[in-house]
Formats: structure tokens, sequence, C-alpha cells
């Protein structure tokens, strides 16, 4: 399996805190079958201050680490951008690492509050979208707003958004609430991908498997495969 958005890096966010953690981490996502991950740490103006060139250390740091402690993990960089006043300044100087490629477009891993959907968000991934750049909404179902209104994310969907869900909303490690939203996506097709959103080995695990049976029971395991496997695999572009 095919992990798009794990906080594994140590140091640089709310994620791993040192070069051990980051490696126990790392070794429980390949017991659980994970084979490949894009590291995403966060890029929260004024919070997490986080540039390419700070990511991009920190993940050839890391790729040295996995190969001493011979960990078989192929990691790549990106980041999961917070949607903020700052963003487009940003993409106009090229701070922002995007995820991978979709449809020739630029993945931009985009999180929204927890709280609510920020007025001005359609119009600015409209703005994003006519610079060639596709948010993919990281764990919309723990959105406070959506998990009250699924259809509040019509409008995204109808822009052609991509929609990243984690895998512990599936099973309900959020909550009852967040996990009846993570299934009706699934039942409607919305979710483009899940994904571990790991952030520590106790409480946010970078484990896949148990949502992936989940999945697979709701949709099938063909359309699982799809969303652990196939689509991130295309979005990063992973050889396989």
């Amino acid at each position: 399996m095919i992990d798009l958005h794990c906080h594994l890096l140590p140091g640089i966010d709310d994620g791993a805190s040192s070069i051990e953690d980051a490696l126990s981490l790392a070794r429980m996502a390949v017991a659980d079958g994970i084979t490949h991950a894009v590291l995403t740490p966060h890029l929260h103006p004024g919070r997490y201050d986080n540039t390419p060139e700070i990511i991009q250390a920190a993940v050839e740091a890391f790729r040295a680490a996995l190969i001493d402690a011979q960990i078989p993990l192929e990691v790549k960089a990106a980041a999961e951008v917070r949607l903020s006043a700052e963003l487009l300044m940003l993409i106009g100087k090229g701070q922002v690492p995007f995820l991978g490629r979709w449809d020739g477009k630029d993945v931009l891993l985009l999180e929204l509050p927890h709280s609510h959907i920020p007025p001005g968000t359609e119009k600015l991934i409209k703005w994003l979208q006519d610079r060639n750049i596709l948010p993919m909404i990281a764990h919309p179902e723990r959105n406070k707003a959506i998990m009250a209104d699924i259809g509040k994310l019509s409008c995204f969907v109808d822009m052609g958004c991509l929609f990243q869900l984690t895998a512990m909303s599936i099973t309900g490690g959020f909550g009852a609430k967040a996990q009846a939203a993570s299934q009706e996506m699934l039942h409607k097709g919305w979710a483009t991908v899940i994904a571990s959103d790991a952030h520590n080995t106790d409480h946010r695990p970078p484990l896949l498997s148990r949502a992936f049976k989940a999945a697979a029971e709701l949709v099938g395991e063909a359309d699982a495969r799809q969303l652990v496997l196939d689509r991130p695999a295309k979005i990063a572009g992973f050889a396989l």
C-alpha cells in the first residue's frame, strides 16, 4: 500500500519528534504493508513555516536513516498546506511542495480548518485551478461542518477536487460522525485515496490495512485497492 499523507519527518511539525520516533513509525508502516509514502509535514504560515528546502533536507536525512536501519520504505516529499490568505503568495513564489500530478495538473494537499469551511474557499479553489493546480482536500470527513451536512462537499465534487479520507475515520477512531461521513463518501464514490495522516505510534499510527478491509466491505476489494494503491501510485509517481 501507499500512504499519501503522513507526518513521519522528525522535528518540523507536530508529527515525529525525533529520528528514533520517525524510524519507529516507519517500521510500523512497513509491518502493516505500506511500501511507499509521501511525507507531508504541515505548511501553516505563522505556525509551521516549512519551505520546500527545509522539507527536502529533512526527507534526505530521513531517507538515509531508513537505509541505515534497513527499513524498506520508499519516500518522497510534499506538504499538507493550510488554507490561508498567505497561500496565494506562497504559490506565486513557488514555495509550496505539491503531492504529485493528476491528469496533467499539480496536486496540492489542502487542509481546511477543522471547525468550518471558510467563506471564499470556492473562489480560492478556482484560483488554484486557473493555475493548473488541483486541490486534494485533506480529511474532509473530520471537518465539523461537513460531518453535520455531507452535502457541503457537493460544490467541491462538482469543481473536480480530489479527496483524502483518513484511515482511522473509516474504522471509527475519530468518532461516529467522522466514520459516517467517510462511509457516505465511499458509497458516493467521492473519495480519491485513503491515507493514514499518521503523527505517532500510539494515537495516530501509520496504518492502512484495517481501513482497506473496511473499505473493501463497503465498496468491494477492487475499488478499495484503487484507494490505497493504484491512485496514490498514479499521483505520487511511484513505480510499482
